[in-house]
Order: C-alpha cells, then sequence, then structure tokens
C-alpha cells in the first residue's frame, strides 16, 4: 500500500491499495489520452486520441496547433474513458496527469483538467514526471518490482536509471546531445522519409544489411551517449551518394546497428556495475524492433528482461496512472505548475 499526503485538502493522508482507481491524463506533446488503471498494474480503460495525422504536413509537432487540438479532444476522451470503465468519478481514489517535461501549452490543458476534476470531485490531485511515468509503463499487467536498470529511449531522452525502489530513481547516465528518437528522426529526413520518420527507418533497416557501412561510436563518459557525431557521419555518407543511387535501406540497417549495439552494452555495463538482474526498456523507441531483440538478448546473461506492449511504449495515460500509483517521487500538491524540461 502507498500512503500519500493530500495537500490539497487540510493535509490529510490517502491511501492507495490495489484495489485503487486512479484517473490519469496525458498530453505532453500530441497525444490526448486518458486512462483509468486499477492499483498500478490493472488496465480498466485506456484512451488515446493521436495528433499523427494533422502534424504530418508540417513533417513534427507544432505546439500551438498540438495545444489547441488537446482542448478539442479532451472532454471527449475523459468522458470515453468514463463510458469505456463503467465507472463514475465517485469511484476514482485519486487523479493525476503529466506535468512535464513535456510542451508547456499542451501540458496546462491535462493539467488544469485533472486538477479541476480533484476538486469538484474532492478527491487527490498527483502530478507525474512523464519519465518516471514511461518506465512505469513496465508496471502494466506484471508482477516487476525494484531494484532494476531502465533503458528510457524516446524522441527528447536517452538515459540509463537506477531504480532502486519505489522512492528512489537515479539517472547514472544520458546523452549529451541528440536523444536517441531525435537521431532517428533526423536520420529519416535526410535519406527523404516521411513523418513520423523514426518508424519509418526501422521497417526500412529490416530490408537493409546491418554491416554495410561502418558508422562511428562516440567516446563519451561510462554510461553517457553523445548520437550528434554518428548523424553527421550519416549525413557524409548520403552526400557521396550524390548522383547515384541511394542504398536507402543499408544506410537504415547500419545506423540502427550502430545505435542499438551502443545502446545494449551501455545498458549490460550498467547491470555488471549494480549487480541487478532485471532490465526493462521504456519510452517511445522501445517499440523500436532491433533495439526490442537485442535488449530481450540479456536474457542468455540470467537476466529477466521487461518491455511494454507497443501501445503501452508510446505517449499515454496508463503509464501515468500506473506511475502515480508506485513512484513516490511525484508532485502532490495541487499548486504544483507545469515544467518543459527535466528538474533538477
Amino acid at each position: 500500500m502507498n500512503k500519500r499526503k493530500n495537500t490539497l485538502f487540510n493535509n490529510t493522508s490517502v491511501t492507495l491499495n490495489n484495489n485503487s482507481f486512479i484517473m490519469a491524463i496525458e498530453t505532453s506533446c500530441d497525444e490526448t489520452a486518458c486512462a483509468i488503471v486499477q492499483g498500478g498494474r490493472k488496465v480498466i480503460s485506456n484512451i488515446v486520441a493521436s495528433q499523427i495525422k494533422t502534424h504530418e504536413k508540417y513533417g513534427g509537432v507544432i505546439p500551438e496547433i498540438a495545444a489547441r487540438k488537446h482542448l478539442e479532444a479532451i472532454n471527449v476522451v475523459i468522458d470515453e474513458t468514463f463510458k469505456q470503465s463503467g465507472l463514475s468519478p465517485d469511484d476514482i481514489s485519486a487523479f493525476a496527469c503529466t506535468v512535464g517535461p513535456g510542451l508547456v501549452g499542451c501540458l496546462l490543458v491535462g493539467m488544469n483538467a485533472a486538477k479541476s476534476l480533484a476538486l469538484v470531485y474532492d478527491k487527490p490531485f498527483i502530478g507525474v514526471n512523464h519519465l518516471n511515468a514511461h518506465v512505469s509503463a513496465n508496471f502494466i499487467d506484471t508482477d516487476l518490482k525494484p531494484p532494476f536498470i531502465a533503458l528510457l529511449v524516446s524522441g527528447g531522452h536517452t538515459q540509463i536509471i537506477d531504480v532502486k525502489s519505489y522512492s528512489e530513481l537515479e539517472i547514472i547516465g544520458e546523452t549529451i546531445d541528440d536523444a536517441v528518437g531525435e537521431a532517428y528522426d533526423k536520420v529519416a529526413r535526410l535519406i527523404g522519409l516521411p513523418y513520423p520518420g523514426g518508424a519509418k527507418l526501422d521497417e526500412l533497416a529490416r530490408q537493409g544489411n546491418p554491416n554495410a557501412f561502418k558508422l562511428p561510436e562516440a567516446k563519451v563518459g561510462e554510461f553517457d551517449f553523445s548520437f550528434s557525431g554518428l548523424k553527421t557521419a550519416v549525413l557524409r555518407l548520403v552526400k557521396s551518394f550524390d548522383g547515384k543511387a541511394l542504398p536507402a535501406a543499408d544506410i537504415c540497417a547500419s545506423f540502427q546497428e550502430c545505435v542499438s549495439s551502443t545502446l545494449i552494452k551501455k545498458v549490460k555495463h550498467a547491470l555488471e556495475i549494480k549487480g541487478y538482474r532485471q532490465v526493462v526498456i521504456a519510452g517511445g523507441v522501445a517499440a523500436n524492433s532491433e533495439i526490442r531483440r537485442k535488449i530481450f538478448e540479456l536474457k542468455k546473461y540470467g537476466c529477466r528482461v521487461n518491455a511494454p506492449i507497443m501501445k503501452y511504449c508510446t505517449d499515454n495515460a496508463s503509464m501515468v496512472a500506473s506511475s502515480a500509483f508506485f513512484f513516490n517521487n511525484t508532485y502532490d500538491d495541487i499548486d504544483v505548475e507545469v515544467f518543459s524540461r527535466v528538474k533538477a
């Protein structure tokens, strides 16, 4: 059972247990999502309204447009979540939402909705760190418990996290420049793949030779990453084929091999240093076929490996509800504000 101080109403405490229902909202980027999760692990309802088609013509997410789309969708998504669950607001133990990092205008839509629900129905409010939420996707429909090493790979972040307990998470390594998802999208544009580029690159890479081109691996800190040099190397490689047929599949496969091998090497080292036998992968890039395949190969070394099912890899509210239940390093104060970058 998790005990939380509810600073919204007279500083009383609320106890969350396996029968508790948390409704969470996620609007950090271009998905308007709402979910109800029981006991941090059992998804009762999960609704996601995607904006991919809206931003496709721009080749990326336009923050102002994304925020307006969230405003249009938020009430419909919340209503549909209640309808799918068969529950009423009175059945909810607490309301939660992502408060950052993310696009500020988008985050405000979800936070204001969650706070309003908490106020109207006299329930606790829990603000959640988006990165912790991605890690928490691994708790859904599993019996996973800390300690474990988490590899977080997303469009904006690449981190190795030491999850020591539900109350202590330590980032022991991260990218010093481009995140994995960012590097994928930039390389995809270099090759001329349509938005969203990362998924298209992964698909094309399966048709290519991963050993066709030797691409550089950055030499940085023990658990840190750097992908800007790799991106530059791909740019030079693409330019070298000026006027000739571009072996796009081989370039994608070689790029993906370099990225995935670098990630897994660092994760394996972290497991050895920490002495853990559990590892999870999290974030939107956790859906990548080669990265996913390589991390599951760690089972050969006696590790328990966990990855969320595909729909919980990308942004969703079920992972936010799970994080609100399990991780104590959240923001229980109703006065919490959204933030665009990771807080120190």
